[in-house]
């Protein structure tokens, strides 16, 4: 009895596993492109995510200083500033996306 592994066999084992894992390959998603309703509820739940962290900040700071609701409207203030200011960044890639998309199809005709 031998304790050598057929390398042959091997061998043999070996490529079929590698044209196995060939055909069971990743497959193109469908939902790589995000439609516009999509695109839509995520500049959304930026600007409530904004607001909500801004106002939570606020509220925190008047909460710990014992002061008018100021630090409240501020930060409520500013988290708009800043939930507006991801929507408008959102925008833009969501266009340059239709844009490249656009000349793709272009191209191809």
């Amino acid at each position: 009895m031998s304790t050598e592994p057929d390398k042959e066999g091997l061998q043999a084992l070996n490529d079929r596993l590698d044209a196995l894992k060939k055909s069971q390959g990743p497959k193109a998603r469908a939902d790589e492109h995000y439609s516009a309703a999509n695109q839509g509820w995520r500049m959304v739940t930026e600007l409530v995510a904004g607001l909500g962290i801004g106002f939570a900040i606020g509220y925190g700071l008047d909460y710990a200083f014992g002061t008018l609701p100021i630090f409240m409207v501020i930060f409520t203030l500013l988290g708009f500033a800043a939930g507006i200011n991801v929507m408008m960044r959102t925008a833009k890639e969501f266009g340059e996306g239709q844009a490249a998309e656009a000349a793709r199809n272009e191209k191809d005709d």
